[in-house]
């Protein structure tokens, strides 16, 4: 099923401030938050839903891409915050705004787990045309933090030498009421006794010296659609960088980088190609072989052709990454001149010259030429 215009959710219009954004979304939040709709599968769907909102909407890189290119630019329809996120997650990272409304979960936070989350990490792949317009598969190799085997991501030895903070008795934050002109407002924050793990290690393991990660090398395989653009980003959930002792990993982002083509121009979803004729193919007319991203294709030049005629071959671009259909193959034809000749072909040309068919008849209203020259300057 399709994703819902992230705007929509919101209820936003495109031009909408981040103050706006952020309104709309606690007023969301509450709406179908799971403690408002208990066990109600559809409440807690739109929840997740708003959150992916918000979560993208509120970043101004991800905003961008996002308007740019859809759901596709901030990760694709299989990478989402909201759908690869649970509740607790969504409360770990957008507590600050739900903190205060008067619902227990909105201040529980994940609750007796850490609070630390592991950092994003950046890779740049490199799609030549073919691979752009039929999609590609990448194995990459990144050495990254992963967790701990001999602790199993605790960073304390053999597992359990560890004990509950007393300050946040387990739960990795705290909450502070006090009491203001308003009424009684709650706030929470990271424990600053275990800074949000929860829990004190007592002895540390002797592996990763009690931080839960270590060096490793993993070998990731990359599914990037048809259609991406240069610079577009694509966002793979927790393939990131592992947190210490136990967080959320960080997320894989992948940098699209577009090898230019040697005879192709791409012009978003349309394919450019410049065709040089002779003047006697002008002419009498001839076939000509042109490269496309499926190979050669042969055209046909009618007698006659003029410079700067345009021919089109439906459906031999590249798709769009959206769905909606492909582009097209524009071939722009150009009739070479040459520079140097010698003095028979001079002598040819200045008898052609004299011929009442080789003088210029250009129609009175050429309103394409005209169009062409106006969009050159522009």
């Amino acid at each position: 099923m399709s994703k819902r215009d992230y705007y929509v959710i919101l209820g936003v219009s495109k031009s909408a401030t981040q103050e706006e954004i952020k309104k709309a979304y606690r007023q969301q939040a509450l709406k179908y938050h799971p403690d408002k709709n208990p066990g109600d599968p559809e409440a807690e769907e739109r929840f997740k839903e708003a959150a992916e909102a918000y979560e993208v909407l509120s970043d101004p890189e991800k905003r961008s891409r996002y308007d740019r290119f859809g759901h596709a630019g901030v990760g694709g329809a299989s990478s989402g915050f909201g759908g690869g996120m649970n509740i607790e997650d969504i409360f770990e990272h957008f507590g600050d705004i739900f903190g205060g409304f008067g619902f227990g979960g909105f201040s529980g936070g994940r609750g007796g787990g850490s609070h630390s989350r592991g950092s994003n990490i950046r890779v740049r792949v490199k799609l030549n045309l073919q691979e752009i317009a039929h999609g590609a598969k990448k194995k990459i190799k990144i050495t990254k933090d992963i967790p701990c085997e001999a602790c199993h991501g605790t960073g304390a030895k053999d597992g359990s030498a560890y004990h509950t903070c007393p300050t946040c008795h387990g739960r990795g934050e705290v909450t502070h009421i006090t009491n203001t002109f308003l009424g009684r407002m709650q706030t929470t924050s990271v424990c600053p006794t275990c800074h949000g793990q929860g829990r004190i290690i007592s002895e540390k393991c002797p592996v990763c010296h009690g931080e839960g990660v270590v060096k490793g090398e993993e070998i990731i395989e990359i599914n990037i659609p048809a259609g991406v653009e240069d610079g577009m980003q694509l966002s793979l959930n927790s393939r990131g960088n592992a947190a210490r002792r136990g967080g959320l990993k960080g997320d894989l982002i992948v940098l699209i980088e577009e090898e230019k083509h040697p005879d192709l121009i791409r012009d978003g979803k349309n394919l450019i190609y410049p065709l040089y004729i002779s003047i006697p193919q002008a002419a009498l007319g001839t076939h000509a072989e042109v490269p496309s991203v499926d190979g050669k294709i042969k055209v046909r030049i009618d007698p006659g052709t003029q410079p700067g005629k345009i021919l089109r071959i439906r459906g031999k671009g590249l798709p769009d990454i959206h769905g909606y259909g492909r582009g097209d193959l524009l071939i722009y034809v150009n009739v070479w001149i040459p520079k140097n000749l010698s003095r028979e072909e001079k002598r040819i040309l200045e008898k052609l010259d004299q011929s009442e068919e080789f003088q210029p008849k250009p129609p009175k209203h050429d309103k394409s030429f005209f169009e062409r020259v106006k969009n050159f300057f522009e």
